[in-house]
């Protein structure tokens, strides 16, 4: 299969375009730089250059393809709203091409907010949220009814492994150098899911290769992991004190970032792992942490479109 994947050079689409291409198709990656190209042609992967919002260049990579993976996201949360309309438009753009032929298009969304405080399980589908402008999944099921085989991946709030540069832990990891500690609200019962980026980008070959129209797959390794026991972990490399911020002062510390250090969105996998004979074997997110990938110098939090 020739497979169009957006977001081909970020922290998971680089693990997809190497699953894709070890497993023997071929792959056609969006870049918007020369260095972004080149790490593409150095992978084995052909080049199509363009971006997220230069929609011709999503129509002629999509027109294309036998199948397209979006895992694309411009990764700038100081204008969140904006950058969730143009995932919404690149979706709808990419649609209209792949419309009436049955081709694969896995898009992919995230497990935080599916049910938040109880087991997220695939075959919920969360309520639209006037306050989180992402709309991944509600435009992919849009695209679905003009015959297409669109199915989402929900990845969890911790996607891990060497080369995490702007994900979930570099930024608890930065906050805590930051501020010379390393915190959780109220007594941090809170949950968190996780899955290694090599497991991750497996489940989106899985996908590709098996979608059902309007399947929700969870890209979840490890349902529910506290995140006090993930603050110990980063304060124990960090050899900075470990301690509990209070949740009405918890937007003081964690800034922007405050509600997902408090939120709790423990998720099954079970579904996902019968049908698609999904089973991670990386290590888990705790290893990474105590392994010193987060934490050893030169590690920064950043982005990655």
């Amino acid at each position: 299969m020739r497979v169009f994947v957006t977001g081909a050079t970020g922290f998971v689409g680089t693990a997809i375009v190497q699953e894709l291409l070890n497993a023997g198709h071929q792959v056609l990656g969006l870049a918007r730089s020369a260095a972004s190209a080149k790490k593409l042609t150095d992978a084995g992967a052909e080049v199509h250059r363009g971006d997220l919002e230069d929609l011709d260049s999503l129509r002629s990579g999509a027109t294309q393809a036998d199948g397209v993976i979006h895992a694309g996201f411009i990764h700038d949360f100081t204008r969140f709203a904006e950058v969730c309309e143009v995932d919404k438009i690149a979706i709808e753009t990419i649609g209209r091409i792949l419309a009436g032929s049955d081709r694969p298009f896995i898009v992919t969304s995230g497990t935080a907010l599916i049910s938040p405080g109880k087991l997220a399980t695939e075959n919920i589908i969360p309520p639209v949220n006037p306050d989180w402008p992402r709309a991944s999944e509600q435009t992919a099921d849009a695209v679905a009814v003009s015959g297409i085989r669109a199915a989402t991946v929900r990845l969890s709030p911790s996607v891990h492994g060497d080369e995490d540069k702007h994900g979930f832990i570099p930024i608890l990891v930065n906050i805590a150098k930051e501020k010379g500690v390393s915190a959780y609200v109220g007594e941090g019962q809170n949950r968190w899911n996780a899955v290694h980026r090599l497991d991750a980008a497996h489940l989106f070959r899985l996908a590709l290769e098996n979608a059902t129209s309007g399947a929700r797959y969870h890209a979840s390794a490890e349902e529910a992991i506290t995140v006090k026991t993930i603050a110990e972990a980063i304060g124990k490399q960090l050899n900075i004190p470990i301690i509990s911020v209070a949740p009405e002062v918890a937007a003081e510390h964690f800034g922007w970032f405050s509600h997902m250090a408090a939120i709790d969105c423990p998720t099954s996998s079970q579904w996902t792992q019968e049908h698609l004979n999904w089973h991670p074997t990386n290590v888990s997110l705790l290893t990474d942490i105590e392994n010193g990938i987060y934490t050893n110098a030169g590690r920064n939090a950043g982005s990655d479109a």
